[in-house]
């Protein structure tokens, strides 16, 4: 019986697996139609049904963008962006969704260690530098273990010249690897969707109005109370925000 759950169960994942990439070439039928509306319900039924893709994400963003939906198309590029870190077309569309935000933010520079660190942090995710990190360490073990059954002078100098350089980057993709996790569980990023909000000092209506954002706007979500959110901008400011004005990523 257990056998036969198991069996049913991965037919039944076939069958959606299957059913959503049968939607997805209909989504990008109604794209190119020009029925962006039509596409984002056949894109946005997909990613309900529990599947995500950098591809699904991105083409979703389009549709948006071309209705002029401007944080949500921003939300998706960034959500594709996540999956996909180095896809250049992601980039460059995100950026002309950007310009196309009212809300002109300066951003604090970066020091150049910083900046250097995060750069080879963010070239691949999480994921991608635990298996880096993981492959790196399997081939020291191999090449450790060629330089200790070898005879001859050379090859024992080049195994054991790999095998370290492999322990180099293992660990230095461990600590890339750990960078990235702790980034993506202590920054928690959210888009603006409402066309204008005003930020609060404090989170209540009551309170003393500090600025305004406006739809796109990407923030940092540091803090919730109730239905309010407590954000930064990339130039230090703070307040609190109704929790339904944003989508955190």
């Amino acid at each position: 019986m257990k056998n036969l759950v198991v069996v049913v169960v991965f037919l039944m994942n076939m069958i959606g697996f299957a059913q959503n990439d049968k939607l997805f070439e209909k989504a990008n039928a109604f794209y190119n139609q020009e029925e962006y509306q039509q596409a984002i319900d056949a894109y946005t039924t997909i990613i309900n049904s529990g599947n995500e893709s950098a591809a699904l994400y991105y083409n979703l963003a389009n549709a948006n963008y071309k209705l002029s939906n401007i944080g949500p198309s921003i939300y998706f590029y960034e959500k594709a962006l996540e999956l996909a870190p180095n896809d250049e077309d992601i980039k460059n569309n995100l950026a002309f969704a950007n310009n196309a935000t009212i809300d002109a933010i300066d951003v604090i520079p970066q020091g150049v260690i910083s900046r250097t660190i995060n750069g080879f942090t963010n070239m691949f995710g999480f994921d991608m530098w635990a298996w880096i990190s993981i492959l790196s360490i399997v081939i020291f073990v191999a090449l450790f273990i060629l330089y200790y059954v070898t005879r001859i002078s050379s090859k024992k100098r080049l195994f054991f010249i790999g095998s370290w350089t492999s322990l180099v980057v293992g660990l230095f993709a461990i600590f890339f690897a750990f960078k990235q996790y702790s980034f993506i569980e202590n920054n928690q990023y959210a888009i603006v969707f409402a066309q204008e909000t005003t930020i609060k000092s404090e989170p209540n209506l009551r309170s003393e109005e500090v600025f305004e954002l406006h739809e796109g706007t990407k923030v940092k979500v540091t803090e919730t109370v109730n239905d309010w959110k407590k954000i930064k901008l990339a130039d230090g400011k703070i307040g609190w925000i109704p929790a339904t004005d944003l989508k955190e990523l």
